[in-house]
C-alpha cells in the first residue's frame, strides 16, 4: 500500500537527515517534518542540565525553527516540498499524537538523537524505540 502522508521526525541530528532524505527519494506523497521541543523541566531536555530561563526557551524554539528551515531546504533542493510542524512535549508523545491528529500513513526516523554523549544518545533512542512500539502505522528507522 502506497503512503499518502508520510512524517519526519526531526532532531537536528545526521541520522534525522538521513531519515528525511530517505522518505524524500522513497515516497512521492505529502511529507510533513516534525521537530518536537522538550519543555526544560523535563527529565531529559537540556533544562535538567542547563539553567532554565526564557533564554533557554527561546533558544530552543530558534533551534526547532533552523532544523525545519533546514529541512525545507533540503526538499526545495530535491525539487520538493515538506510541511513543518513545531511541537512541545515528550518526543515520542508528540509523534504518536501528530500521527493520529493528521492522517499521518508511515513515519520515517533516525534510530537515536544527535551528537551528545553516549548515555543521552542511548536514552534519546528510546524515542524511536517508543514510536515503534507505539504507532499504529508502519515506522521506518534509519541507522
Amino acid at each position: 500500500m502506497a503512503a499518502s502522508h508520510v512524517l519526519v521526525p526531526l532532531d537536528g541530528s545526521p541520522l534525522a537527515a538521513d531519515a528525511l532524505d530517505d522518505a524524500l527519494e522513497l515516497f512521492d506523497c505529502r511529507v510533513t517534518v516534525l521537530n518536537v521541543v522538550t519543555p526544560l523541566d523535563a527529565p531529559m531536555s537540556e533544562g535538567g542540565v542547563l539553567g532554565a530561563g526564557e533564554s533557554r526557551r527561546e533558544s530552543a524554539r530558534e533551534r526547532a525553527d533552523r532544523i525545519v528551515d533546514r529541512a525545507t531546504d533540503r526538499a526545495a533542493e530535491c525539487d520538493r516540498r515538506v510541511e513543518t510542524a513545531v511541537r512541545t512535549g515528550d518526543p515520542a508523545e508528540a509523534i504518536l499524537q501528530y500521527v493520529d491528529a493528521h492522517d499521518v500513513d508511515r513515519v520515517v526516523m533516525g534510530g537515536h538523537g544527535g551528537e551528545r554523549g553516549r548515555v543521552a544518545r542511548r536514552l534519546l533512542g528510546t524515542v524511536a524505540t517508543n514510536v515503534v512500539g507505539e504507532a499504529p502505522v508502519t515506522v521506518t528507522v534509519v541507522r
